[in-house]
């Protein structure tokens, strides 16, 4: 009896093993670090692709993770903030999803999130304000409508082959995650001068040369093969999370930052984390205006000319104040008074940041055909 019960199985089809992701990423890059329960597999970034653009994923369907995160855009969307599926606007600038397989935190200042299948809880199921809305009534409809899509029944038994009913908020978190991870950005033209492939020019040459020098500093928060300093990956051994007041704000000269967006403050309370919050990775920065955890800077030439002065004075209005003098400001930004020669060179190099082929990459298209 046994031996017929195993001849049996034998015969039963099985599903098709996954074929593993290949990363295709230059020798200064290394891998990045994946969950051992989230595949990363071709078939569980596809299905991620149809999910990352699907508004049925949203509690009334009418946004898409896409809404927020344009490929064009290199993966932001153009706002200071973001319109919820309700409408209401998010409380913080939407960041870019491109190179997040490296992230050591997520979201703008929340320690605690360290892995995208995380932070994706926070637009799925967030309330204040509501992004993609989904709650307890509207849960069972979303997967309800994903059901009906005959698209799906074969992407998710591919994208998850020893689960036999894998259409579930979990395994859609896991495949957005997979898709998310990747985004890779690693072909500008500041990639190409390291391979040997491409010379900067003279401007971008210069502002290289200061990018990464002690006359402007921007490495010690922007000096990673991701221009940021929060990075993780598959080699990492020990691994550092710093978060940076930059002097944005100092409302009445008491160092106070706008609620709801006063950084670390607001889950510490404590007076030193006013102001703390990420600093994000400079890759594509030219495509991902406004800038800063709350839009508040409009160009990139407004950036720099923050940085060379050490912080932002605003003259008037509620938020009015001397960010160059915030009792809480990081060491690390200091007035510096860059010259209008130096300041254009900066703006070249951070443009040479810029991906050349990841804003058109049709393996990170719209599936649907929009």
């Amino acid at each position: 009896m046994r031996r017929a019960l195993l001849l049996l199985l034998l015969l039963l089809p099985h599903p098709a093993a996954a074929e593993a992701w290949t990363w295709t990423l230059p020798d200064y890059i290394p891998p990045p670090r994946i969950p051992a329960d989230t595949p990363m597999t071709v078939e569980a970034v596809e299905l991620g692709r149809h999910l990352f653009y699907d508004r049925r994923l949203s509690g009334n369907g009418t946004i898409a993770c896409a809404s927020c995160h344009v490929q064009a855009l290199a993966f932001t969307d153009g706002r200071a903030l973001s319109p919820g599926s309700t409408g209401v606007l998010t409380h913080r600038n939407a960041p870019t999803v491109v190179n997040s397989a490296w992230h050591a935190t997520y979201t703008w200042a929340n320690p605690a999130l360290v892995s995208l299948e995380s932070q994706m809880e926070n637009p799925l199921f967030g309330d204040d304000p509501v992004e993609m809305g989904v709650n307890d009534q509207t849960r069972p409809l979303i997967l309800d409508r994903l059901k009906a899509e005959p698209r799906y029944a074969p992407l998710f038994a591919a994208a998850f082959p020893d689960d036999p009913q894998p259409m579930t908020l979990h395994r859609i978190i896991q495949a957005i995650s997979s898709f998310q991870r990747a985004l890779v950005s690693a072909d500008s033209r500041y990639d190409r001068s390291l391979q040997g492939t491409l010379e900067l020019t003279p401007a971008e040459q210069r502002g290289r040369d200061l990018f990464f020098g002690e006359r402007a500093e921007c490495h010690h928060c922007h000096g990673s093969f991701n221009f940021n300093d929060q990075v993780v990956h598959a080699r990492s051994r020990e691994v550092e999370t710093p978060f940076h007041n930059t002097g944005l704000y100092n409302i009445g000269g008491t160092g106070a930052y706008p609620f709801p967006n006063r950084g670390l403050y607001e889950l510490s309370g404590q007076p030193e984390d006013m102001g703390a919050f990420r600093a994000p990775s400079l890759r594509n920065i030219a495509l991902t205006a406004p800038y800063m955890h709350d839009g508040s800077v409009a160009t990139l030439a407004g950036v720099v000319d923050l940085y060379s002065d050490g912080g932002r004075v605003l003259t008037s209005g509620p938020l009015a104040g001397d960010g160059r003098s915030n009792p809480y400001k990081s060491g690390l930004i200091a007035r510096i008074d860059l010259s209008g020669q130096e300041k254009a060179d900066l703006v070249a190099f951070l443009e040479s940041l810029t991906d050349l082929t990841l804003p058109t990459d049709p393996r990170f298209a719209d599936p649907w055909g929009r």
